[in-house]
């Protein structure tokens, strides 16, 4: 891979951001409760991820872009996890996010989720990534566990990951109901971090869960993408996450953390603002 290029982020103490979360998420929803709690245990459901917790030498990674996609894909563009977790300078790492497959492996577009521990030099890799895809059969969404059909851990083009040691510890939970503004909420809480810390760059990773409600997802296959989400389910849909289509009954909950540093891997040399929503 090319160049890495890494910053320190700012990293506010867990109980100021939620006083600021919680002003925000007012502005957008009808219910909210935002407080630091210990990480429930990730490996059990709804979770089901390879680690138990959120914490632990914290990093945002931006891999590629969506240069690479629009307006020509680069299938060129092959990035392996193990490899990014080396660059960030943490191996072993747990990294959760959104990004694309690798067309060279799974041969068609398709959107990749991902929860997978990279390897260290005392343990293999646990890939409990899922890839979304649209069905040739009938264009539905195939969601499939991506370990089930590759036994790679390569992905394509542009990823947006949290990574961190999986350790347990303090996260800050979200919970809120009934959408009454316009933001989704990823973006509600990432435009509140904004207003409020201004030049100073926070940046924040975590998963949460639908609990009531539908929401809108697609299947599409340092100049940073700001915001992307990805989510799976347990009755075999995936995708891109946009916003909630059922506002009046939508029901969230979340477990979020702050991120240390920032490492920006294979920036592309040449860009736009397509995509950066």
């Amino acid at each position: 891979m090319a160049d890495t290029e890494s910053c320190p982020l700012h990293f506010p103490a867990l109980e100021d951001i939620v006083g600021v979360l919680e002003r925000g998420l007012k502005k957008n929803y009808a219910e909210v409760a935002v407080k630091v709690v210990d990480c429930p245990d990730l490996t059990q459901d709804p979770f089901g991820f390879p680690v138990k917790g959120l914490c632990g030498k914290s990093r945002i990674a931006d891999v590629g872009g969506v240069p690479y996609l629009v307006p020509t894909a680069r299938p060129d563009k092959v990035y392996n996890i193990n490899t990014v977790a080396k660059k960030i300078d943490l191996p072993g790492a747990y990294l959760l996010g959104a990004g694309a497959c690798s067309h060279e492996k799974v041969g068609m577009n398709a959107e990749m989720i991902f929860s997978i521990k990279s390897e260290s030099p005392t343990s293999p890799a646990i890939n409990g990534n899922y890839l979304a895809s649209v069905n040739p059969a009938d264009n539905s969404c195939l969601l499939e566990k991506y370990r089930e059909k590759h036994s790679d851990h390569d992905f394509g083009l542009l990823s947006n990951l949290y990574a961190s040691e999986g350790n347990p510890g303090k996260v800050i939970e979200v919970k809120v109901k009934r959408r009454t503004g316009k933001d989704n909420f990823v973006s509600c809480m990432r435009k509140t971090l904004k207003d409020h810390y201004g030049d100073k760059s926070v940046g924040m990773g975590g998963s949460f869960i639908i609990q009531e409600g539908k929401a809108k997802l697609h299947v599409m296959g340092f100049d940073l993408r700001l915001e992307h989400t990805h989510c799976f389910s347990h009755h075999g849909e995936g995708g891109h996450y946009h916003y909630d289509t059922t506002p009046d009954s939508v029901q969230y909950l979340g477990y979020f953390h702050p991120a240390e540093y920032l490492y920006r891997i294979d920036k592309p040399l040449v860009t736009h603002m397509v995509g950066r929503d």
